[in-house]
């Protein structure tokens, strides 16, 4: 039903750019891309130059990763490996773009939590906001951030529609990926403060579905 809600509304944009088909290089983070297979995805460095090589390849503003994708790159962090079966179906949206890029709340809450999860993979600054719409409560959380935008902050706090949260993280502090923001939608916080997982097992992946909605509906990216 939740996602029904979502399909009704408009949202404020989440980032400064226009994420129309035109406008982003969807990219392919599975194991089928076998660009992957030939780097070193353990150096950031190297990694971040891959990301957006690729976005100038295609003259785009930034680059998409999907909802409920199968991730090969997990396997750059022990972060995604502490479990009998790893981690690697990703439960939000990812816009890869440059470092600084503002983000954007796109409805009224108020700030739910907050954490800087400093591990390697991990999502480094994290905010997590609360919302209410036609009665129904739900969480937008925000990953790779920069450390900055949790100055200031306290559980509670309004926030508008529209108003910067912060802004892109660069390696090493948001958790040692490329720069992009991590934006998910979950329905139950499963009574966690400052964290939710981004990432499932693949046994797991429908019971997390029907927690963490498809994120690509708030950020109006229909196709």
């Amino acid at each position: 039903m939740k996602t029904e809600i979502l399909k009704r509304h408009q949202f404020h944009p989440v980032v400064p750019f226009d994420l129309t088909e035109e406008n982003v290089y969807h990219i392919d983070l599975t194991e089928n891309n076998t660009d992957l297979h030939e780097i070193d995805l353990t150096n950031t460095e190297i990694f971040n130059e891959y990301v957006f090589r690729k976005i100038k390849e295609v003259n785009a503003v930034c680059a998409i990763g999907g909802y409920l994708e199968n991730r090969y790159i997990y396997r750059r962090s022990e972060h995604f490996q502490q479990t009998e079966e790893p981690r690697s179906i990703h439960l939000g949206v990812d816009i890869w773009a440059e470092a600084g890029t503002p983000i954007y709340a796109p409805l009224k809450g108020k700030v739910h939590s907050f954490a800087n999860n400093d591990n390697f993979g991990d999502y480094g600054p994290t905010i997590i906001l609360e919302h209410i719409l036609e009665g129904e409560t739900f969480y937008t959380l925000y990953g790779h951030l920069n450390l900055e935008c949790l100055e200031g902050l306290y559980e509670g706090k309004t926030i508008e529609a529209g108003e910067k949260i912060a802004e892109f993280g660069n390696f090493p502090i948001n958790g040692n990926w490329p720069p992009h923001l991590h934006f998910q939608v979950m329905t139950d916080m499963l009574s966690k403060k400052g964290d939710f997982a981004g990432v499932c097992e693949p046994s797991k992946q429908n019971e997390f579905a029907e927690i963490c909605l498809d994120a690509n509906l708030l950020l109006m990216i229909r196709g």
